[in-house]
């Protein structure tokens, strides 16, 4: 497990998270399911650089919630925490935008060209390992939960499952959501060459979804579920 503590003035912000990261670490190695073995050329990888995901940006806000609510703003806000936790932990990361912007210019957005720009980043990165954040919606409020896509890349699916086994286990009990591989409309886990899954963190149309991912503690167990995942699916992979 990586401890590398960095609270400064005794921040209990920084102190709370730490808690609740090692109590959700601890209870995943113990309670949550085993990793699943790896080729020996995964295990001989090396280090890793998480590249967070946040799915939109800029013109661009992705799924809009009946009261407003912009898919992209709920999805930096995650992203942001999940980053400040893996700087937390001192562990490699890279973010594919950090405010409400797109990686297509403003003045000629192409959605199209965005997502390429955010495959090419992932793809530029050494040994990356893509989380890209994202939110559901439903034409109609019945549809609740997260749920974890995986592209068909090497130890996608591991990861992807892991992680969406541990977001149920953790957030929604009794959720029969699972996890499944990703559809070929979505670009960026199609091309990218990397362990690389897309978390849809709940649904956007559902009001008690909407209301727990609106919600800044929420966000921060939902990044905090996340990572540690992350940790139990490096430690898979390397033994350490």
């Amino acid at each position: 497990m990586y401890c590398i503590f960095k609270v400064k003035g005794g921040n209990k912000t920084a102190l709370i998270i730490v808690a609740i990261l090692l109590v959700v670490a601890i209870a995943i190695s113990i309670l949550g399911p085993k990793q699943e073995e790896t080729s020996d050329a995964a295990g001989s990888m090396g280090d890793f650089t998480l590249v967070i995901d946040p799915g939109h940006g800029g013109i661009d806000g992705g799924a809009v919630a009946a009261d407003g609510t912009k898919e992209s703003d709920i999805n930096l806000a995650i992203a942001l925490k999940l980053r400040a936790l893996a700087e937390f932990y001192a562990l490699e990361n890279a973010m594919t935008r950090q405010d409400d912007s797109s990686r297509s210019g403003p003045e000629r957005y192409s959605e199209h060209e965005d997502l390429v720009s955010r495959a090419d980043f992932v793809n530029a990165a050494e040994n990356p390992v893509l989380i890209s954040i994202h939110q559901n919606c439903y034409p109609t409020g019945q549809p609740s939960g997260p749920q974890v896509l995986y592209a068909a890349t090497e130890s996608s699916e591991s990861l992807g499952k892991l992680t969406h086994q541990n977001l149920i286990g953790s957030l929604y009990p009794g959720n029969r959501r699972v996890a499944e591989p990703a559809s070929r409309k979505l670009y960026v886990l199609n091309h990218v060459s990397c362990p690389a899954i897309l978390v849809e963190c709940g649904f956007l149309s559902n009001l008690s979804d909407l209301a727990k991912l609106s919600d800044s503690s929420y966000q921060t167990t939902l990044s905090t579920v996340l990572m540690a995942s992350y940790l139990q699916y490096r430690t898979g992979l390397t033994g350490t």
